[in-house]
């Protein structure tokens, strides 16, 4: 079974920026698609972005549209999410995960599409 690690969260002022990065251990990373989520407060876990296993298709919500950008380093098993431009409810803690089938081309943004998750990573923005 695959462990993921982020890292890269903190505390940070509205219009700032921060990168978070997931580091997989494993053989197979380029085999699987990749996504972070993001769980706020009372709110259920959204799906802001997501990589398919090439890199060549992205997928991210619209609240964050514009602002991230979500890459990945296949030879050091590594995903990126580059924020800018943070707003206070883009506060939440972050999540990166793995698809459950290495078979898909595509960048899935449904959370039942993962199957491995990391243990979060804090992102909080002040106003």
């Amino acid at each position: 079974q695959v462990q993921l690690v982020e890292s890269g969260g903190g505390l940070v002022q509205a219009g700032g920026s921060l990168r978070l990065s997931c580091a997989a251990s494993g053989r197979t990373f380029s085999s699987y698609a990749m996504g972070w989520f993001r769980q706020a407060p009372g709110k259920e876990r959204e799906c802001v972005a997501a990589i398919s296993r090439s890199g060549s298709t992205t997928y991210y919500a619209d609240s964050v549209k514009g602002r991230f950008t979500m890459s990945r380093d296949n030879r050091n098993s590594t995903v990126y999410l580059q924020m800018n431009g943070l707003k206070p409810e883009d506060t939440a803690v972050y999540y990166c995960a793995r698809t459950a089938q290495s078979s898909w081309s595509y960048a899935p943004r449904s959370e039942l599409r993962y199957e491995d998750w990391g243990q979060g990573t804090q992102v909080t923005v002040s106003s």
